[in-house]
């Protein structure tokens, strides 16, 4: 296949429900082997077009393409993986009779699926527990047999809509190094998520949808060089020194807004905080405080740099939210 055909391109499509919810106009292109994040907050369309790329609602206005195939034909569905953010599979059945199931849906029998069926599940950490009853399965455990569903076809383009949304943070690390590795294979990835470490770590772009449209995109590198707020718990503080602090970092330090710079004293502890670009910054601040005698009981990142531009790019419009 040409590599330049795009794994995914979008003109100006719209599904808009009776209610007038959905997503409109969306115009988007995703190249293959690419990562790409989809934020948004809940209510803002984001499964919706999902929904509609892979096949499962006709779109009202627009054109759409997978690999260079209609959205919805039958040459598009053969070329993808998708975990939907609602999956339900019968408790009665065993993950590897669910995983048979899915195998007979895409034509693959016999040894090849008995060989696939294994493979998944090692992958996405099911293994042996695969002969276990679906009922037996915790919420993260169904999660991961779906994101092993997914792949059983070896789809060249996988969309994941909250991929490890029910798993532990242990399950959610794991589900992040999978992904890496997928994509290091060269699959699309094509990830919907809430979880904003997830979106940092694996895709080389992203978009936010608001209320039904696309109001940003951009690549991820360009979201995470902006500046994000640091604390320093500091004992021994003096405001006198603020000001040298200041001087010396050539940064814009601050006693933190719930913290009261005019009655600090020496012996209670006091948050600082600095809106800073990178780790070396921060080094540096923490050496200077140390110099000048001051007791550094912790420094942390307080939002992480993604969360950040998430809240800051929505604070303030209107949003009609999961209820709305």
């Amino acid at each position: 296949m040409n590599t330049r055909i795009p794994a995914i391109h979008t003109q100006a499509l719209s599904k808009i429900y009776g209610n007038g919810r959905g997503c409109r106009n969306i115009t988007l292109t995703v190249g293959q082997g690419e990562a790409f994040g989809f934020l948004g907050p809940n209510g803002a369309g984001k499964s919706t077009f999902v929904k509609t790329l892979v096949g499962l609602v006709r779109a009202s206005e627009g054109s759409g393409s997978i690999l260079g195939h209609p959205i919805g034909s039958l040459e598009a569905r053969k070329q993808i993986g998708y975990l939907p953010e609602l999956y339900r599979y019968p408790e009665w059945l065993s993950g590897e009779e669910v995983m048979k199931f899915h195998a007979g849906l895409l034509g693959i029998r016999g040894g090849e699926a008995k060989r696939r069926i294994r493979e998944r599940l090692d992958e996405v950490g099911i293994g042996k527990r695969g002969s276990d009853r679906v009922k037996q399965y915790s919420k993260g455990m169904q999660q991961r047999l779906g994101l092993a569903c997914a792949l059983l076809g070896d789809p060249k383009l996988l969309f994941l809509d909250e991929p490890s949304s029910a798993m532990d943070p242990v399950g959610r690390k794991e589900v992040r190094e999978l992904l890496l590795e997928l994509k290091r294979r060269g699959t699309t990835l094509f990830l919907n998520s809430h979880l904003m470490e997830d979106v940092e770590t694996v895709c080389d772009r992203m978009a936010l949808m608001l209320n039904g449209d696309m109001i940003r995109t951009g690549p991820v590198e360009d979201v995470l060089k902006t500046k994000v707020r640091w604390r320093f718990k500091v004992g021994g503080f003096s405001p006198l020194i603020l000001d040298w602090l200041r001087e010396e970092s050539r940064l814009n330090l601050k006693v933190a807004d719930d913290a009261d710079a005019a009655e600090a004293q020496w012996d209670a502890p006091v948050w600082l905080e600095a809106e800073l670009v990178d780790e070396n910054q921060a080094g540096l601040l923490n050496l200077l405080i140390v110099e000048q005698g001051m007791t550094l009981y912790e420094s942390f990142v307080q939002k992480e740099k993604l969360e950040d531009w998430f809240v800051q790019t929505v604070s303030g419009r209107d949003q009609r939210g999961e209820r709305g």
